[in-house]
């Protein structure tokens, strides 16, 4: 098994070796490519027979799609209790080596003898230092975007002045940025009526908090959006409810009235028609709201007068 990693010494899998010798004993050693439960498992079998074992994933650690299970088919057992031990007697069985985040580039030669070229990709650790403290996991240059320096200078457009005094008001009042960042999120998204791109970047910039990390609870909540919106948004219920006292009615008309579909927005930027699966009225089916008002056992002939007051 050779190494294509620049500067790194190629290590032989023992390709010279046959699978049995004149003894009978075993010789040489057996790569499993996959890691997943039944990897591990094969590979704790072949271990335990007398074989040196390379235990190959392409993901960055080893358990494969299990690891991401709750309870298993059919004895609902808990994965992670099925999957502990084999994680752990994987990790420190002598005739074992882990080869993680990596994939075969090439086998040669036959069954019995044979060379198998292994792609290393980068990690940026070093994994003889590894003390599992997880900065990297925070400082990943994948996952989080690395910002510029020096700070004042933004991958999006510069904020108009009122909209930067606006944020930095919310950064004066709350100082505990992370522990209320669903809050500054609210305020922001109240203002613009949705989330531009370049005041997420701003915000990011000025709490030192990962840009990725902002966005993954923006898209998390569906009252969020990254899209700008009309000046009213109009939401259908779709609930049960007002599925059954036909709802579906009210959506079709709204759509041929300001001639836009589920989730668009009109020209003017007036309107936002969306559909939701419950706006929690279900004794005024069927139901839409408009903004914060809500107007319940509406009629298609109601719709007209209704959007007029807007």
């Amino acid at each position: 098994m050779t190494s294509n990693r620049p500067n790194a010494n190629p290590t032989d899998a023992r390709e010279d070796a046959t699978p049995w010798s004149e003894t009978g004993k075993h010789v040489g050693a057996v790569l499993v490519a996959g890691a997943g439960i039944s990897g591990m498992q094969a590979a704790l079998d072949l271990a335990d027979g007398g074989y040196y074992v390379y235990l190959l994933d392409r993901e960055p650690a080893i358990g494969g799609l299990m690891s991401k299970l709750d309870k298993t088919f059919p004895t609902n057992d808990c994965a992670m209790c099925v999957m502990s031990p084999k994680l752990v007697d994987c990790g420190r069985h002598l005739n074992i080596e882990l080869i993680t985040y990596a994939d075969v580039a090439g086998i040669e030669g036959e069954p019995g003898n044979y060379r198998v070229k292994i792609l290393r990709k980068a990690k940026s650790v070093d994994e003889t230092k590894c003390t599992g403290c997880e900065d990297c996991v925070t400082q990943c240059p994948s996952r989080y975007r690395v910002r510029p320096q020096p700070e004042e200078v933004f991958y999006g457009p510069e904020l108009a002045p009122e909209e930067r005094d606006f944020i930095e008001r919310l950064l004066r009042e709350e100082t505990d940025v992370e522990g209320n960042l669903l809050w500054l999120l609210q305020e922001i998204s109240h203002y613009y009526r949705y989330l531009p791109q370049h005041a997420l970047e701003y915000l990011a910039d000025r709490t030192g908090l990962p840009l990725a990390k902002i966005i993954s609870v923006v898209t998390f909540y569906s009252a969020f959006s990254l899209e700008r919106k009309g000046e009213h948004t109009i939401s259908i219920c779709r609930g049960t409810a007002c599925h059954v006292k036909r709802s579906r009615a009210l959506l079709k008309r709204i759509e041929e009235v300001l001639g836009i579909g589920d989730g668009q927005t009109t020209a003017d930027w007036k309107f936002t028609l969306e559909t939701v699966r419950c706006l929690g009225c279900c004794a005024l089916a069927p139901a839409i709201r408009i903004g914060e008002e809500t107007f319940g056992r509406v009629r298609v002939g109601d719709l007209e007068g209704i959007l007029g007051k807007f």
